[in-house]
């Protein structure tokens, strides 16, 4: 199945790790989409708190493009822009005056119901068990905590994608390549997002939490889907360590990076060497598992 690709800003800059990582790991599954021509920002995260209506045609202006472009559905990696691109879609399709307004704006008519799916819906339509029987790596020595933050099923109510509180497809998806995953507290908590540019102070401690808490239940690498929770976590961990002394660095994968490990690819072609806090950091356990190939 082809799908549409909606990289947004952060896959071409800041998290381009996480489109390297995506790309290859999809064509490792036979899995090909198409990125939507001339797409632009989805408004996240500033746009829908300083004009509601601009951006919702933010947002409903990568819908349009996908329809013109004969798409019928759009992955959409980064859990901000997966949510911006609902929410705009349940306003348009809720409110005649809004739909009116944004079409007014885009010069075009909505005509098609496009599909938005987040990371973990593709790699469950891809199907876990089409990982498992790829995997070319051993994990087992892993045990991962998963990160979904605050955008990847909230609100429940429109995204009407697993559990809003006890959340377990990231889990599903981890498990299928072969390493372990970890029961805690702060999975759904949110790490500061975008006040990582405006108090850094809020965004230090909210993410030290969410990290302590994941080694205190015994993972030993934590996986996410949202470019903005990957900056707070790894890039903010320096930041940790002037704060608290005793901060241990702990390593943080997309989880694309995780599955491409386990099929077999290594940190350069995943883009792993990019993040702040390199894996000699990790537990002995992790280093161990990338090290060691399956027989």
């Amino acid at each position: 199945m082809n799908y549409g690709y909606f990289p947004g800003c952060s896959q071409t800059g800041s998290a381009k790790e996480y489109d390297i990582s995506l790309r290859r790991v999809i064509d490792k599954l036979g899995v090909s989409f198409d990125e939507i021509e001339d797409w632009s920002c989805c408004g996240a995260t500033s746009a829908h708190a300083t004009n509601h209506k601009l951006s919702t045609a933010l947002a409903m202006r990568n819908i349009m493009l996908a329809e013109q472009q004969g798409m019928e559905s759009i992955i959409a990696p980064c859990a901000a822009c997966y949510n911006r691109l609902i929410m705009s879609q349940f306003e348009i399709a809720n409110h005649s005056g809004v739909k009116q307004e944004t079409e007014k704006l885009l010069s075009s008519k909505f005509l098609k119901d496009i599909k938005v799916f987040n990371v973990l819906e593709l790699f469950l339509k891809i199907g876990i068990n089409k990982i498992a029987e790829n995997r070319k790596r051993e994990l087992s020595d892993l045990k991962v905590a998963c990160y979904y933050g605050c955008l990847l099923v909230r609100p429940a109510a429109i995204t009407k994608f697993d559990d809003a509180e006890q959340p377990t497809s990231m889990e599903k998806i981890v498990e299928s390549t072969g390493a372990h995953t970890i029961d805690w507290n702060y999975k759904v908590e949110c790490c500061g997002a975008a006040h990582s540019i405006a108090r850094r102070d809020i965004v230090v401690d909210l993410s030290k939490n969410i990290i302590d808490d994941a080694r205190a239940h015994g993972a030993n690498v934590m996986a996410v889907a949202c470019p903005m929770c990957h900056t707070n976590l790894d890039m903010r961990q320096r930041a940790m360590r002037r704060k608290y002394p005793g901060h241990e660095e702990f390593p943080v994968l997309y989880l694309t990076e995780l599955i491409g490990l386990a099929l077999g690819m290594n940190e350069r072609e995943l883009g792993i060497d990019l993040h702040y806090i390199d894996f000699k950091y990790a537990d002995s356990a992790l280093e161990n598992s990338i090290a060691n190939k399956m027989g």
